[in-house]
């Protein structure tokens, strides 16, 4: 059994479906298309969260937040197309370790 477990939250199937074959092989990767789903699924418990910021309901600046507040304290990394709407107080504020911008250079991660 792998001892990592991943949550990768995006609406975009192509994007949660690219994570879950690049990352499945070193750890269990489980997708949620939304904050709601991701809430849900997280009672499982991660090591780490991959989270969209825009999101429908919930974006992922709130999901995290909510996450927080359940007392999650893993690690988190935000990833947008609209890095200009990324605060960087509210990163450091809700201990989100990393942020990258779409299109996503996989060398970076």
């Amino acid at each position: 059994m792998l001892a990592k477990k991943i949550l990768v939250v995006d609406d975009e199937e192509s994007i949660r479906k690219t994570f879950v074959l690049l990352l499945s092989e070193k750890y269990r990767v489980v997708a949620a298309k939304d904050a709601e789903e991701a809430l849900d699924k997280q009672k499982n418990g991660y090591d780490l969260i991959i989270a969209d910021l825009r999101l429908p309901g919930k974006d992922g600046v709130e999901l995290v937040a909510e996450l927080r507040r359940r007392g999650y304290r893993g690690e988190v990394i935000l990833i947008s197309a609209h890095a200009e709407l990324v605060d960087p107080s509210i990163l450091s504020w809700l201990r989100i370790g990393h942020f990258f911008a779409k299109p996503l250079e996989l060398d970076a991660i």
